[in-house]
């Protein structure tokens, strides 16, 4: 994605998160706040999975006045998931977002999701989608979205970048 990106004169990179076995929350937020820098609405954001809160976290973190011009969510959970071994995601999950805030600092949201993911259910791409006000993008067999099931291209992530950039 980030080469097809720089062929269009767009910069895009992909934030290594601290400890990705064992996430914490405030750290995921604090890089992607340091990588910012201060935001803008040049910026656009793309998570994938545990990325998804991280970057509505961030979000939240936003005074009004800033503003990040628009965010792709893909394969994220937007809810506690009442399974055994999700505590680790679920630390992120233990609140409500803040969806008026996270709208009124970035108004275009883009959430794509396999129909068939068995770890992140369709309905948190639903709920995301309804509560942002944002396009929802469901990719037919495709799972929780990433190599490990199989899914080297998301032909869809680059086509939903375009419609908001």
């Amino acid at each position: 994605m980030m080469g097809k990106l720089a062929k269009r004169g767009i910069y895009a990179c992909a934030l290594p998160m601290p400890a990705p076995s064992d996430p914490q929350k405030d750290e995921w937020i604090k890089t992607i706040k340091n990588s910012i820098g201060m935001p803008s609405e040049d910026i656009f954001l793309v998570g994938h999975s545990l990325g998804v809160p991280t970057i509505l976290h961030y979000l939240e973190t936003l005074k009004k006045s800033q503003k990040i011009g628009g965010a792709v969510l893909v394969s994220g959970p937007a809810f506690e998931i009442k399974r055994p071994g999700y505590a680790k995601v679920n630390k992120f999950l233990n609140r409500p977002f803040d969806f008026k805030h996270i709208k009124n600092v970035c108004r275009n949201f883009i959430i794509i999701h396999g129909d068939n993911d068995i770890l992140v259910p369709f309905s948190h791409a639903e709920h995301l989608s309804k509560n942002l006000s944002g396009e929802l993008v469901s990719v037919s067999g495709g799972g929780h979205l990433s190599g490990h099931n199989g899914c080297y291209k998301l032909p869809q992530l680059l086509k939903s970048l375009e419609k908001i950039l």
